[in-house]
C-alpha cells in the first residue's frame, strides 16, 4: 500500500507542477500581460490544460485507486488521527476517485476548448467593462455558456440538474433543491433587516470619511494589516489588479490582489482584508501533501468563509479599529480626526449599491441572490445571454431598488462569467453562513474573541481555524468539516444573528 500511495502522490504532484504554471500564467494575465499577448496566452494555457486533463485521466490512476483500496481494506491503522482526520490514504482514495470520474467524463477537446475560450473571453471582458460595451462580450459569453452547458451535461448524474453538475465541482455535495431553502430562509430575513439598516444609516452624519487618501498610505496600511492578522509575506505577495482575487503557484507561493481608489478608504483595505483570508488557508493547507487532496481546500465555500470572517467578523468589529485606530491615524488625515465609533459607524452603513464586491454587508448577500438565480435561468436555456442585461437590471430593482446605468456597473461587472465559473456565486453566501458559525465557536472554544481583537492578539483565532478547518484539507465534504468544526449542522441562523446585532448598533448609533 505505500508504494501505491507514493505511486500516486508522485503522479499528482508532478499534475501540480503544471497546474501551478497554469496559475501563474493566469496571474500575469490579470497583472501584467499585454493586450495583444491574449490569442498566444490563451494557446498556452489551452495546451497546458490538455496535458493536465490527460494526466488526471490517466488509466493508471483508477489501478493505483484499486490496489490503495485494497490495500486499506487489510490494514487497522488507517483510521483517524488525534483530532479525528481520516488518514492521508483515506482522504486520497475518496476524493481522488471522485475527482477521476469526473475528469474522464470531459473529452479532452471539450477541456482545451474551455481553457482557450474563458482566456479569450476574460481579454474580452476587461475591454467590454472599459468601453461598457456588452455587445463585444457577448459572442465570448455565448460560447463559454455553450462550452460550460456541454461540461455539465457530461457529468450529470440521475436525480441531477445540469446547474447541480457545476456546483458540486465548487461545492462538494451540494444541490439546488438543498440551496433554494437556505437562500430562501436568508432572503426572507435579510428584507426587512435592510429596510431597518438603510434607515438607521440615513441618520448617521455624512462625510465622516471623505477622500483622497493617498495611494501610498493605503498600500503600506493594508499590508501591515495583512502582516499582523497572519498572512505570511515570506510565502506570498501582495500586488493590484482590475478585479481582487487571491490564487496559488505553489505550496509557498500565494499571491493575493486588491485594488486602491483615491476616493475609498475601505475599498482597497478591505479587499486585502478579504484576500488574505484566502491566502492565509492557503498557508495553513499542510504543504507536504500539497497536490493531493490532503493539501488542498475542503470547497469554495469554506474558503469564502476565511475571506468573510477577516473581512467582516473580524475587521468590521469596533474591537479592530480599537486596536488599529491610532496606526490608521498615522497614514491617514481623515481618520485622526474621527473616534472609533464614528469610524464603525461609517464603515457599517447600509446602503444599497450596484457594485458587490463595495457592497455593504448586509446587503450583500442579494448581490449573490440575483446571480444565482440568473445563472440557473442561463443554464437551463430559461434565458438568452442577448437578454442578460435586461433580466440583470431587472433583477437589481427588485433587490436593490436601483437601476444601473450602463452595463460596467451591471451586468458586466463580474470576472466570473467571462472566466466560465458558473456555479461558483452561491458559494459566497455560504462562505458568509459557514463564517458566522465559525467564528461563533471559535469565540466560545476561545472564552471570547473580541477581547484578544482588541489588543491585536489574532495568533489564537488563527491557531483554531488551522486546526479545524485549514488542516483537514479535503478529508471530509463542506457539510462535514462545519459539524466537526463547530459541533452543529451548518445554520444561516448565526449569520442572520450577526447581522441583526450590527443593524441594532446602526439604530443605536443613530439616535
Amino acid at each position: 500500500m505505500t508504494s501505491t500511495l507514493e505511486s500516486l502522490r508522485e503522479h499528482l504532484f508532478e499534475t501540480s507542477l503544471l497546474e501551478s504554471t497554469i496559475a501563474a500564467l493566469e496571474w500575469d494575465e490579470h497583472t501584467g500581460m499585454p493586450s495583444e499577448a491574449s490569442e498566444y496566452r490563451s494557446q498556452q494555457l489551452a495546451y497546458l490544460s490538455g496535458l493536465v486533463h490527460r494526466r488526471r485521466t490517466d488509466p493508471r490512476i483508477e489501478g493505483w485507486l484499486d490496489e490503495l483500496e485494497s490495500g486499506l481494506g487489510s490494514h487497522s491503522d488507517h483510521g483517524v488521527d488525534s483530532d479525528g482526520v481520516p488518514a492521508p490514504a483515506v482522504t486520497i482514495l475518496r476524493t481522488l476517485r471522485k475527482d477521476f470520474n469526473r475528469s474522464r467524463k470531459l473529452p479532452q477537446s471539450l477541456v482545451e476548448e474551455i481553457a482557450k475560450g474563458t482566456s479569450l473571453g476574460q481579454q474580452a471582458w476587461v475591454k467590454a467593462k472599459d468601453e461598457n460595451r456588452y455587445e463585444d462580450f457577448l459572442p465570448y459569453f455565448h460560447r463559454i455558456l455553450e462550452l460550460r452547458r456541454q461540461e455539465a451535461q457530461c457529468l450529470v448524474e440521475d436525480g441531477q440538474t445540469l446547474y447541480d453538475a457545476l456546483l458540486d465541482h465548487y461545492e462538494e455535495g451540494m444541490r439546488v433543491d438543498s440551496l433554494k431553502p437556505i437562500l430562501a430562509n436568508l432572503r426572507s430575513a435579510l428584507v426587512p433587516l435592510v429596510k431597518r439598516a438603510s434607515e438607521a444609516s440615513r441618520r448617521l452624519p455624512k462625510g465622516v470619511l471623505q477622500g483622497p487618501f493617498e495611494l501610498s498610505a493605503q498600500r503600506e496600511f493594508s499590508r501591515w494589516v495583512a502582516e499582523r492578522i497572519g498572512f505570511d509575506f515570506q510565502r506570498g505577495r501582495l500586488d493590484e489588479t482590475v478585479h481582487p482575487f487571491c490564487t496559488t503557484l505553489g505550496p509557498h507561493d500565494h499571491r493575493i490582489l486588491t485594488r486602491y481608489t483615491a476616493e475609498s478608504f475601505s475599498s482597497g483595505l478591505y479587499g486585502v482584508l478579504h484576500e488574505a483570508g484566502h491566502g492565509m488557508y492557503e498557508q495553513g493547507l499542510d504543504p507536504n501533501w500539497y497536490g493531493t487532496a490532503v493539501g488542498a481546500a475542503a470547497s469554495l465555500g469554506i474558503h469564502e468563509s476565511q475571506s468573510r470572517l477577516w473581512e467582516n467578523m473580524v475587521g468590521m468589529s469596533k474591537e479592530f479599529w480599537v486596536w488599529a485606530h491610532p496606526v490608521a491615524a498615522k497614514h491617514f488625515p481623515q481618520i485622526s480626526k474621527r473616534t472609533v465609533d464614528e469610524l464603525v459607524g461609517e464603515l457599517r452603513r447600509v446602503e444599497p449599491s450596484l457594485i458587490r464586491i463595495e457592497a455593504d454587508e448586509v446587503t450583500y448577500n442579494l448581490h449573490i441572490l440575483l446571480r444565482f438565480e440568473l445563472e440557473l435561468e442561463l443554464v437551463s436555456s430559461e434565458l438568452d445571454p442577448a437578454d442578460l442585461p435586461a433580466a440583470w437590471n431587472a433583477k437589481v430593482e427588485e433587490y436593490l431598488g436601483l437601476v444601473p446605468p450602463d452595463d460596467s456597473s451591471g451586468v458586466l461587472q463580474d470576472v466570473h462569467w467571462s472566466a466560465g465559473l458558473i456555479g461558483y456565486f452561491p458559494t459566497y453566501t455560504l462562505g458568509n453562513i459557514y463564517a458566522a458559525q465559525l467564528f461563533r465557536a471559535a469565540d466560545r472554544d476561545l472564552g471570547g474573541l473580541n477581547d484578544k481583537i482588541a489588543r491585536g492578539e489574532f495568533e489564537p483565532l488563527v491557531h483554531w481555524l488551522r486546526k479545524r478547518v485549514h488542516r483537514p484539507g479535503r478529508a471530509w465534504t463542506p457539510l462535514q468539516l462545519m459539524r466537526n468544526a463547530t459541533g452543529e449542522e451548518v445554520d444561516s441562523k448565526y449569520l442572520i444573528e450577526h447581522l441583526r446585532d450590527r443593524c441594532e448598533a446602526l439604530e443605536n448609533a443613530g439616535e
